[in-house]
C-alpha cells in the first residue's frame, strides 16, 4: 500500500488555532501532509507576505515530523500531482463553508478524478473563527490571543 500524502490548501493569513487544529489531526491519518500557501490574486491584499506566511506555518508545525509548507501557483490538482499527493484536506466550519467546499471537490474531481477530498470538522472552539475575522477583529482592537499562535500574535501586534 502506497504512502498517503495530503494537501492542506489554502491562504492562510494568518494562521489560526483552528487551521493548527486540522493540521495536528490530520497529521495523524494521512503519512506525510503538505500545508499548501495559494498565492491567489483574487483573495485582494494580505495582511501577510507569503515568506511571512510561510515561516510562521512552518515554526508552528515544527513538533509534526510528517508535515511540510509549500507555497504554490496555479491550479490545486496540478500542485497536488506535482507533489505526489492523493487527498486534499479541507476544513469545514458550518454549512455555508461545506456549499464552497463542495463545489471546489467536484471540479477537483472533473479535473483530477484519482484526487480525493476529505473533509474535516474543527474542534468545536474554533467553528466560528476564521483568519479574516480575525484579522478584523484584531484591527478594530478586540482579543484574538486565544485564537492564534502566540507567535502569529506577536506578528500581528508589531504589523499595527
Amino acid at each position: 500500500m502506497q504512502p498517503v500524502r495530503a494537501i492542506y490548501p489554502g491562504t492562510f493569513d494568518p494562521l489560526t488555532n483552528g487551521h493548527l487544529d486540522l493540521i495536528a489531526r490530520g497529521a495523524k491519518i494521512v503519512d506525510h501532509l503538505v500545508v499548501s500557501i495559494l498565492r491567489n490574486v483574487n483573495k485582494g491584499k494580505p495582511l501577510f507576505t507569503i515568506e511571512e506566511r510561510l515561516e510562521m506555518i512552518r515554526e508552528e508545525t515544527r513538533r509534526f515530523p510528517n508535515v511540510t509548507v509549500e507555497a504554490f501557483d496555479g491550479l490545486l490538482v496540478d500542485f497536488a500531482r506535482q507533489q505526489g499527493a492523493i487527498a486534499v484536506l479541507r476544513g469545514i466550519r458550518a454549512i455555508s463553508d461545506y456549499e464552497y467546499e463542495f463545489q471546489m471537490a467536484m471540479m477537483n474531481r472533473k479535473l483530477a478524478p484519482e484526487l480525493e477530498t476529505i473533509f474535516m470538522l474543527p474542534h468545536e472552539k474554533y467553528t466560528y473563527v476564521s483568519s479574516r475575522l480575525i484579522k478584523g477583529v484584531f484591527q478594530l482592537g478586540g482579543d484574538v490571543s486565544d485564537l492564534v499562535p502566540k507567535l502569529v500574535m506577536e506578528r500581528l501586534q508589531a504589523k499595527v
